[in-house]
């Protein structure tokens, strides 16, 4: 399995952006995909989440700026982030798992994108 992560960029607070994952080459394209991020110098922490049937997770830091959605259709996952923050500043990271559920821990997810960097300025 792969997956592209794409729509990183720099930002001003209070801006909105983007990001999407395709993922290729899975077998039933029914497993959970979801957000990771890693802020330099720290550890990378969940964002955000959503298993094939629906069920969705975000981090407390995200809840009600951003929105992860799942076009199950074309295996991809998007983050719409809204007001961004300098502290959302991060590499961005789709991960998927082989499993339905959504997860927030990371160990729960075999397979990773490469990652793709987001810059808020205040």
């Amino acid at each position: 399995v792969q997956l592209q992560a794409s729509g990183g960029g720099p930002v001003q607070a209070g801006g909105s952006l983007r990001l999407s994952c395709k993922a290729s080459g899975r077998a039933d394209g029914r497993g959970a995909l979801g957000w990771f991020r890693q802020a330099p110098g720290k550890e990378r922490e969940f964002v955000a989440a959503k298993s094939w049937s629906g069920t969705t997770l975000y981090a407390d830091s995200v809840k009600g700026r951003f929105t992860i959605a799942r076009d199950s259709d074309k295996n991809m996952v998007n983050l719409t982030m809204n007001n961004l923050k300098p502290e959302d500043t991060a590499v961005y990271y789709c991960a998927g798992r082989t499993t339905i559920r959504a997860s927030q821990y990371q160990a729960h997810y075999q397979f990773w994108g490469q990652g793709t960097q987001v810059t808020v300025s205040s």
